[in-house]
């Protein structure tokens, strides 16, 4: 056997043992009720900026709680400690992304009764993440005008098994040359069924609508599964 092959059995070995895993995991969620966001996106797309924005506007309707994927430091759990709701820090101390097990290893000290939303901040990457499946009910992408609209075309991966995207930093866009019309075209190319919404984090713009939308969601769940 080739070397190359050996190592194309080792990451199909990996990526199977995790989705083995990541089905347990939505199985424990949906016993639980929780409703689960994988939250990923590029370093600098501003992903806990739009976590603290959607703190403020769903914390006192729904119960939730945060976990928070990094390479090292804790400071944005620290900034997530400051709204007032649950949250605990996974560091990969270099790993670029997170995976099954260390979700499945933190909810032994995480408990999920009387959840109704968890959100997992994954790390900022736009490659690796979503290649793994965390047990989540849906993907939400966020992509900053800062970093140039061809990014879904070149990493379309993420944005293909996303249920949402969020165009961050729109506050911003007359100082870019991003196109928002070719961003969403890209998008809809790669996913026609994502849904989109432009927010900003400073000015607060797009933030009620997306926080209704996650809303909305979870209590169509609660409604399926009361069924």
């Amino acid at each position: 056997m080739s070397e190359l092959s050996k190592e194309v059995q080792v990451v199909s070995n990996i990526l199977k043992a995790n989705d083995l895993l990541s089905a347990e995991l939505r199985r424990e969620f949906k016993s639980k009720k929780v409703y689960v966001i994988n939250f990923m996106g590029s370093p600098g797309a501003g992903k806990t900026s739009i976590l603290e924005s959607l703190i403020k506007e769903l914390k006192d309707n729904v119960k939730m709680a945060v976990i928070e994927g990094d390479l090292y430091t804790s400071k944005d759990a620290e900034r997530i400690e400051k709204q007032g709701i649950p949250v605990i820090q996974i560091n990969t101390c270099g790993g670029c992304h997170l995976d099954s097990t260390m979700i499945k290893q933190l909810l032994d000290n995480f408990p999920l009764e009387g959840l109704e939303l968890l959100i997992i901040e994954n790390v900022g990457n736009l490659v690796c993440p979503a290649s793994y499946d965390l047990g989540e009910e849906i993907r939400m992408v966020a992509l900053s005008v800062t970093e140039g609209d061809d990014k879904p075309i070149k990493y379309p991966a993420m944005f293909q098994r996303a249920k949402v995207v969020v165009i961050n930093k729109i506050d911003l866009i007359e100082q870019t040359n991003f196109s928002i019309e070719q961003a969403l075209g890209d998008i809809k190319t790669i996913n026609p069924g994502l849904e989109a919404f432009t927010l900003s984090c400073r000015t607060g713009q797009g933030v009620p609508e997306l926080a209704q939308y996650l809303l909305e969601q979870i209590k169509k769940k609660e409604n399926v599964n009361d069924a």
